[in-house]
């Protein structure tokens, strides 16, 4: 097919299938002349893939492409899938400053009052997690900031919630597919994709419970 006719198959504007091009997040069509190339099924769903990524997923272009070479890279290991994949989906700091991480560090305990921080808690809960993985500056930094607005997020409490998130883990991990290409394909977009799944029934649990507990008022019925 040509360009205009994969812009109708995935309703996506040629110049901004031309976009990924030049990007490398879509690969090129089988040329056919100086002008015209060639695309096919692969291309559909590539272009679909990347509109999932961008629009519900809300990664930039830079973090799709480190996607698509977790996807495409040759001899991942199903022990690599889940380390990959999770570092692929952080965006990394533009100009960082050597002076940044022990600024956030002192922050991070002052916040807390106790000092308590993210390897702190996996190491407490037995997880085996990488010390370079960037969830656990993530997860720092998220915490504080909970703190400073005085939510009370102590360590009793983070440690409720990752158990649940382990559970929510298991589920996720069942799920992926013996191969390593699926599986690394399956991690990637299920980490992605799902998170807005997962915040969704979170709220409707919320809802839930402050029913059941009578802080709110039970919804009509019919």
């Amino acid at each position: 097919m040509k360009i205009s006719e994969l812009a109708s198959a995935t309703d996506v504007a040629v110049p901004t299938l031309k976009y990924y091009l030049r990007e490398g997040v879509l690969h090129a069509g089988e040329v056919r002349s100086r002008t015209q190339a060639s695309y096919d099924d692969s291309h559909v769903e590539r272009v679909r893939l990347v509109r999932a990524l961008t629009g519900v997923g809300g990664l930039s272009i830079a973090a799709v492409r480190r996607v698509l070479e977790v996807i495409e890279a040759p001899g991942v290991g199903p022990t690599d899938v889940m380390a990959a994949a999770a570092a692929s989906l952080y965006e990394p700091e533009l100009e960082p400053e050597p002076e940044v991480p022990e600024v956030r560090r002192a922050q991070r305990g002052a916040s807390k009052g106790d000092g308590s921080s993210a390897r702190e808690l996996v190491d407490d809960l037995g997880w085996h997690i990488y010390p370079d993985d960037p969830a656990l500056t993530a997860l720092d930094d998220a915490w504080s900031a909970c703190s400073d607005a005085g939510i009370g997020l102590d360590a009793a409490r983070m440690r409720r919630y990752a158990t649940s998130m382990h559970r929510v883990a298991e589920t996720d991990v069942s799920s992926v597919p013996a191969d390593p290409a699926g599986a690394v394909r399956q991690v990637v977009l299920g980490t992605v994709l799902v998170d807005p799944v997962l915040l969704s029934l979170r709220r409707l649990a919320q809802q839930d419970v402050a029913v059941r507990a009578g802080a709110i008022s039970p919804p009509p019925k019919g």
